[in-house]
């Protein structure tokens, strides 16, 4: 019953201000960013209780499961959030491409850069 506590305390923190959060994707080994998605309380359950990433898709407006059907998975290594209970940072293993394009990454295109860096 302590755990149920602690998981509810843990989901109205981070779930105060809105009901979905913003997920940034970050590859363990590399520190790459892969992708941003969004999570609801659902969707944050089942990846904690899988360990793989699910999502909320705000166009399809349904769950997914990152890579259950391209098989491109993200293994969860930690989650953690922001200074202001907002946003979550997860950190992944990743197999395969995280972009839907085939790309490692979703950040492929330049769009600028400084030129006297």
């Amino acid at each position: 019953m302590a755990d149920t506590v602690k998981w509810n305390s843990l989901l109205d923190r981070f779930f105060q201000k809105s009901n979905l959060l913003p997920a940034i994707v970050q590859e363990d080994e590399t520190g790459e960013v892969l992708m941003l998605a969004y999570m609801n309380r659902e969707s944050l359950r089942r990846t904690l209780e899988s360990g793989y990433t699910w999502f909320w898709s705000r166009s399809r407006r349904e769950l997914w499961n990152k890579g259950a059907t391209s098989g491109h998975v993200q293994k969860v290594v930690r989650i953690f959030g922001d200074c202001d209970d907002d946003t979550l940072l997860v950190v992944v293993r990743q197999t395969g491409a995280a972009c839907h394009t085939g790309h490692h990454s979703c950040f492929y295109r330049e769009i600028w850069r400084d030129e006297n860096e």
